[in-house]
């Protein structure tokens, strides 16, 4: 059976080497790069066995892209709303689930699964400080995977996106088996600015309870690897309606 390797990033230049993968199973980390042939210089390795190689890496390699451990930084729901207030260039959601009871609780949510078109509110303190953040230039979208078919709380975000359209943001959809194809994961998180990742946190009954704050930069930039695949394969959310979505 083959490893399940994650590509985590590279430390050199054009020729992509040397470069860390993680297994995603094992945890364990593979690098690979340009070996180290001088005898003199091997002779100094210590522990060296039969059948290893060492290879060179500039230490940033391992800096900047071996993954870490690290304590996690958990906020509430009030601290989480402030991230939108305080970022700057970009906000950007991966949205994983078949349910948010948050959704489920609103008039909107009533409508729509009675038959009627959702009254969209423009009113509230999450839009207005959506609307003035993309009016000052700054980016917000969201890749949001579907099932086939897609659950009850899929559609209503299909509908939603309608509002969240008319405030600014890029909605964009992807098939669930093409997300599994791609190794997305089902992690739900936002990221702020390419340098901050806030992993949201669910109970059983699907209700958001608290967010993770990821600031490590080797575990970032695999969150913003994420986005990258999701948002290449993602169609807009008219495309993916018209797609028989």
């Amino acid at each position: 059976m083959p490893r399940r390797l994650r590509f985590n990033g590279t430390g050199s230049g054009e020729g992509g080497c040397p470069a860390v993968h993680e297994d995603l199973e094992s945890g364990e980390v593979i690098v690979h790069g340009p070996p180290l042939q001088d005898p003199a210089d091997v002779a100094q390795l210590k522990h060296l066995d039969e059948g290893e190689v060492a290879i060179v890496v500039p230490r940033n390699t391992l800096a900047d892209f071996g993954p870490r451990d690290e304590s996690p930084s958990i906020i509430d729901l009030h601290a989480f709303g402030r991230l939108f207030e305080n970022f700057k260039y970009t906000s950007w959601r991966l949205e994983t689930r078949r349910r948010y009871t948050s959704d489920e609780e609103t008039s909107t949510y009533a409508q729509f699964v009675a038959g009627e078109r959702p009254a969209w509110d423009y009113s509230s303190s999450w839009c207005q400080t959506i609307s003035e953040k993309v009016s000052t230039g700054a980016r917000v979208g969201r890749v949001r995977i579907i099932d086939s078919p897609a659950t009850v709380g899929q559609r209503y975000l299909l509908a939603h996106a309608e509002k969240n359209t008319a405030l600014g943001e890029d909605i964009r959809n992807l098939r669930r088996d093409e997300a599994e194809r791609e190794l997305l994961g089902d992690e739900d998180f936002w990221i702020f600015d390419s340098r901050l990742v806030a992993l949201l946190n669910f109970d059983a009954d699907d209700n958001f309870v608290s967010a993770e704050l990821i600031t490590e930069p080797a575990r970032v930039a695999r969150y913003v690897q994420l986005r990258d695949v999701a948002q290449h394969y993602a169609l807009p959310y008219a495309d993916f309606l018209a797609s028989d979505g």
